[in-house]
């Protein structure tokens, strides 16, 4: 493996790489780096590299010849290279993209500096872009580095262990299980007993386990990606059931007040299939109650009929399972008294979030607020809303409106239930 780094400071990566493994692999000969000076390739007597941007805009742009003349001239021929631009814009770097890129025989490695390349470089050179987060760095020299070490490893003959970088963190989309080593005890603190039986099986067992276990309450947006078995599944719902979620939400389904059709404030009707659907989703994802905002006494004695067949009911025992989701449902007159409950049970007023299908000024995103529920802090409210939508004093009087579910079309006439299940998903789903 050869590296190429071009970039305005090769004395940035003097030190770098002058000890510990990757030292070792390179006076081995398992692969070599070279940094170039895009400096040199600048042919006006002042070596620019940079200049203003077309269109006006604070600070400067690389320019396109010197990087053209570099990235020419460092190119090996013969050998298989890709040519990589270190940027924020690009795909993020992982373990698998790792494993990819040390199949090359050469890596060009572009380090970007103040606002950018000259777009004309991407569109002429550039292979691949990549990213190693979402945060800016001074400059891509940063990233180069962490590439070239996550690359490394998997050359053959870099690591002692050939197995190391296979066992390492998200090989499998796991993370990797605990580790230890002596002495036995430390500050009361034991080694597990099955590490110390010899029974390298058992040993194998609750490695996997743990990777697991670690996995889902750490980082489970990787449980997605990951090769799980069939009895890893079985596991990972027994942990589930041991660790359930610890944020604070509830959700609510608004009858009233809410617009028809010519956009008139009415109280809508119950639909059976809003109550199951709704009440499923919620007790899939770790919602406290369910509650139905409905004024109507007649629409309530309905939905009491319903639930009572349920769960006291013939269907008790012929569905158990929906038992589990509908006792999560809780009848209110109105909004204020579900809020009022809410209180009662965690001590303050909720925070809540209204939704719409319409786009709206100040919304939240997901992400956003996915990190505010988990952050714990804080209860929440969310509110779906029935017929044409929640009444606006509603709507502004909230204290975030979500951003509207958006597809890969401009088709968004969902169902409440339909859209309930995804934005529940889209908040608490190990997939995000």
């Amino acid at each position: 493996m050869r590296y190429d780094i071009l970039t305005i400071f090769p004395q940035f990566f003097e030190s770098i790489f002058s000890f510990g493994i990757l030292n070792k692999a390179r006076e081995k000969g398992l692969f070599e780096i070279h940094t170039h000076d895009v400096r040199s390739f600048s042919e006006d007597k002042h070596r620019t590299v940079d200049d203003s941007p077309y269109g006006g805009g604070s600070g400067m742009v690389m320019k396109p010849e010197p990087l053209g003349r570099a990235i020419e001239s460092t190119k090996v021929e013969g050998l298989k290279c890709v040519v990589i631009l270190t940027t924020p814009q690009g795909e993020r770097l992982t373990d698998k993209v790792a494993r990819e890129l040390s199949r090359y025989d050469q890596i060009i490695l572009v380090c970007g500096r103040y606002e950018g390349i000259d777009e004309r470089i991407r569109e002429i050179y550039v292979d691949r872009e990549i990213s190693i987060g979402d945060y800016v760095l001074s400059g891509g020299e940063y990233a180069a580095s962490v590439i070239i070490d996550a690359v490394s490893r998997f050359i053959p003959g870099v690591l002692g262990n050939e197995g190391s970088p296979y066992d390492d963190s998200f090989i499998e989309g796991l993370l990797e299980y605990p580790q230890y080593t002596r002495p036995e005890e430390y500050k009361g603190r034991r080694v597990p007993q099955v590490l110390l039986s010899g029974n390298h099986q058992e040993i194998g067992k609750w490695r996997r386990k743990e990777s697991i276990k670690r996995t889902f309450l750490r980082r489970p947006d990787l449980l997605d990606r990951a090769d799980l078995k069939k009895e890893d599944f079985q596991f990972l719902k027994e942990t589930r059931r041991q660790n359930p979620p610890s944020f604070r939400v509830y959700v609510a389904l608004v009858h009233y007040p809410v617009y028809n059709k010519r956009f008139k404030i009415v109280t809508t009707a119950f639909v059976n299939l809003d109550i199951h659907d709704i009440s499923r989703a919620a007790r899939a994802y770790g919602i406290k109650v369910f509650f139905l905002v409905q004024p109507s006494r007649e629409q309530q004695r309905l939905v009491e009929r319903v639930l009572q067949h349920w769960m006291e009911g013939p269907g008790s025992s012929f569905n158990p399972t929906r038992v589990e989701a509908l006792k999560l449902i809780r009848i209110k007159n109105s909004l204020d008294e579900a809020i009022k409950e809410i209180e009662q049970i965690e001590g303050v007023r909720p925070k809540v979030v209204v939704t719409d299908a319409r786009p709206r000024e100040k919304t939240i995103g997901y992400s956003e607020l996915k990190e505010r529920i988990f952050d714990g802090t804080e209860a929440y409210l969310l509110l779906f809303g029935t017929g044409w939508g929640i009444a606006n004093e509603v709507m502004e009087s909230a204290d975030f409106a979500l951003k509207p579910i958006e597809g890969l079309t401009d088709y968004n006439h969902l169902s409440v239930r339909s859209a309930a299940s995804i934005i529940l998903d889209r908040l608490f789903s190990s997939k995000i």
